[in-house]
C-alpha cells in the first residue's frame, strides 16, 4: 500500500465529518429509504464530497457508496464508502454518528478509515500496519470471560418485518455478559472494539459500507471477526462477530445454539 492512499482518505474523511457536524441540527430534508430507514440532505452532500475527492485522486478505482443505488464498476482497486453512518442519531442531535472509507483490493479490504467529528477520534488502518486512533496504536482488550465482557450490537433496518431480528441474541447475550450497549453506527461500535472500549460486537443484515472499514481496524488491533459460524468474514456477508479474539469462541456457542437461529 502506498501511504498516498492512506494520506487521502483521512482527509476526505475528516472534511466530510467537519461538514457534518457544522450541519448538525440544519438538516434541510429528510426522507425515507424505508419504514425506519431515512436519509438527510446532509448524508448526500457528504457523499458528493467523498466520492468527488475519491475520483480526483483515484480515476481508475471504482466506489461504492450508501446513497447511490449505481451498481459499480468491476475493478481492481474499490473504495466502499458510509458518507454518515448513525443518520438516524445524526438527525435526532445524538451525538453518535461517523464518516466511513475503505479501500479493497481484488475484493479485500487494505485501508480502513472511521472518522468520529463529535469525538474527534479518526481510527484508521492499513493491512499488516496495525490500528490506530488519532497517533496512538491501539489494540483490543485482554476480557478473558463474557460475564466479564462489554458488549455492544445493533438492529437492522428490517427488524418490523424480518424473522432473524436479533431478539433473541439480544435476550441470550444480556444475561451471559457484564452488559449489552446499542449505539446505532456499526463503524463506531467495531473502532471500539478495536480499542478496547466494547470486549464483542454482533450484528446481522449488514451492508458492505457499514463493516468495511471498521473490520480491518479490528482485525489489525488484534481482534478475531468471523461470520455467526466462524468460518472467515466478508464485508459483502450479512452476519459479523467481533471480539478481543480471547471470547470468541464463548460468543460463537451462543449464535450457533440451534433455539436461535
Amino acid at each position: 500500500m502506498k501511504s498516498r492512499f492512506i494520506k487521502i482518505a483521512v482527509e476526505t474523511a475528516v472534511k466530510a465529518g467537519i461538514y457534518a457536524k457544522r450541519r448538525k441540527g440544519k438538516i434541510k430534508k429528510i426522507s425515507y429509504k424505508g419504514d425506519i430507514n431515512l436519509v438527510t440532505d446532509v448524508d448526500k452532500s457528504c457523499e458528493k464530497m467523498i466520492v468527488s475527492s475519491l475520483r480526483k485522486h483515484f480515476r481508475g478505482h471504482s466506489i461504492l457508496s450508501e446513497e447511490d443505488t449505481r451498481k459499480p464498476d468491476e475493478t481492481e482497486f474499490r473504495w466502499v464508502v458510509d458518507p454518515l453512518d448513525g443518520t438516524t442519531n445524526y438527525s435526532k442531535g445524538l451525538p453518535i454518528y461517523s464518516v466511513s472509507i475503505a479501500l479493497e483490493r481484488k475484493g479485500k479490504t487494505v485501508l480502513g478509515v472511521v472518522y468520529d467529528p463529535e469525538r474527534d477520534e479518526l481510527f484508521r488502518a492499513e493491512r499488516g500496519k496495525g490500528s490506530f486512533l488519532n497517533k496512538k496504536r491501539i489494540y483490543v482488550s485482554k476480557s478473558k470471560r463474557l460475564i466479564e465482557s462489554l458488549l455492544v450490537t445493533g438492529f437492522a433496518y428490517d427488524i418490523r418485518t424480518t424473522k432473524l431480528d436479533n431478539m433473541e441474541y439480544f435476550r441470550t447475550f444480556i444475561k451471559k455478559s457484564l452488559a449489552v450497549r446499542r449505539l446505532g453506527s456499526a463503524a463506531i461500535d467495531l473502532c471500539y472494539v478495536a480499542c478496547g472500549r466494547f470486549d464483542g460486537f454482533w450484528e446481522m443484515n449488514l451492508h458492505p459500507w457499514d463493516s468495511a472499514a471498521g473490520y480491518l481496524i479490528v482485525m489489525e488491533a488484534g481482534g478475531s471477526v468471523t461470520k455467526f459460524d466462524g468460518s472467515c468474514y466478508s464485508h459483502y456477508d450479512r452476519e459479523l462477530l467481533a471480539t478481543n479474539s480471547i471470547i470468541h469462541k464463548e460468543m460463537l456457542s451462543v449464535l450457533r445454539k440451534e433455539n436461535i437461529n
